[in-house]
């Protein structure tokens, strides 16, 4: 699961590493946490909240979903390094040059700060005080993501806390800043805009 969506979806779900249900259905987003993202994105585009998991599934084809490393890690545990260092070449080119969207919601730190990795001493600077921000939560952060090659591209992320049941800070108020974000990126607006044409 490299990346999965349309590839001029002009929205995109940035998270850590696929879970067990992840695995096990071979969909991005599917497990407790995931479904934390895709109730409140069923409901954002059709005013009510999904009725099954197949209406969880169908509106996961509207917007795109990549992982900082597409595999789970044993134990369920952050992946080092080193294994993002590894995987960063990658997905910053399925990112940059295969989905042409530039509006990334982005799940926990891990995520949001994945963009600093292989990039230059300011934009890691700069992603580093945006998370210390008490409003990360509700801005939005433009940074470039630039490739071995040099091409680049500017993303604007709009970080949200990982919305694991184990993140108990912010388990809980998860679902109210997600639909924050959502109403405030206009994500119903512009995902039918991008469908028509």
């Amino acid at each position: 699961m490299i990346g999965l969506g349309p590839r001029d979806t002009p929205i995109g779900i940035f998270g850590r590493d696929p879970g067990r249900q992840e695995i096990k259905h071979g969909v991005p987003f599917i497990g407790s946490g995931g479904q934390k993202v895709r109730g409140p994105l069923f409901e954002a585009l059709h005013g009510e909240p999904p009725l099954d998991f197949e209406a969880s599934l169908e509106v996961g084809r509207h917007v795109f979903w990549a992982n900082t490393v597409p595999y789970k890690p044993t134990g369920n545990k952050a992946w080092s390094m080193a294994i993002k260092k590894r995987f960063q070449p990658l997905i910053a080119e399925l990112l940059v040059t295969h989905w042409q969207g530039r509006t990334l919601i982005t799940l926990g730190r891990e995520a949001f700060l994945w963009f600093g990795i292989n990039q230059p001493k300011d934009v890691r600077q700069a992603l580093d005080a945006f998370w210390k921000r008490e409003d990360r939560f509700e801005s939005v952060h433009s940074t470039p993501l630039i490739l071995e090659s040099g091409e680049r591209a500017i993303f604007n992320l709009a970080p949200l806390p990982h919305p694991s049941p184990l993140n108990q800070t912010w388990y809980k108020r998860f679902p109210g800043l997600f639909e924050a974000r959502l109403e405030a990126l206009n994500v119903k607006k512009r995902l039918l805009e991008s469908q028509m044409g």
